[in-house]
């Protein structure tokens, strides 16, 4: 199964075992629920409670009722089974662009190769070596694989 990345496991919160997760994951709702499994070091837990706190999404784990238990993986990557999102027709993850042709004015100016992510949630398509924002994105069509641009000129 498809795993993806949803934050870093990056502090513990009291003794029993509550840990704190930076995360800018654009579907948490979808992600930290009671019940859900996350993936933290190749191991599988379930979520037994979640609660926001600043700026970290806080979670205990099923079985886990003690620092001394969760502490060996703090600094580690935390992912969710990509199946377990049950996105809708509109929804998509950023990296399901990577791939996709990029037109302008109907016509292909290239692939996108990657997802540059910079502060404050801004992000860059890269396209044939070229930075386009995201926010010229008009329409994505992932049956024709293809992502339409606003034509921008000296863009590309």
């Amino acid at each position: 199964m498809e795993k993806v990345l949803i934050g870093k496991y990056v502090k513990t919160h009291g003794v029993k075992g509550e840990i704190k997760i930076r995360s800018n994951f654009k579907y948490k709702e979808k992600v930290f629920k009671v019940g859900n499994i996350v993936i933290i070091n190749l191991e599988e837990f379930t979520i037994n409670s979640y609660r926001k706190h600043q700026d970290y999404d806080m979670i205990t784990l099923k079985g886990i009722n003690d620092i001394n238990e969760i502490l060996p993986l703090k600094g580690s990557n935390v992912y969710v089974y990509k199946d377990s999102l049950n996105f809708q027709e509109e929804e998509y993850l950023d990296e399901d662009l990577v791939g996709l042709n990029v037109l302008s004015n109907t016509k292909i100016v290239g692939k996108i190769k990657d997802i540059i992510y910079l502060n404050h949630n801004k992000k860059l398509l890269v396209v044939n070596g070229h930075y386009v924002p995201m926010e010229l994105i008009k329409k994505i069509d992932f049956k024709k694989q293809e992502v339409i641009i606003e034509e921008v000129s000296g863009l590309l």
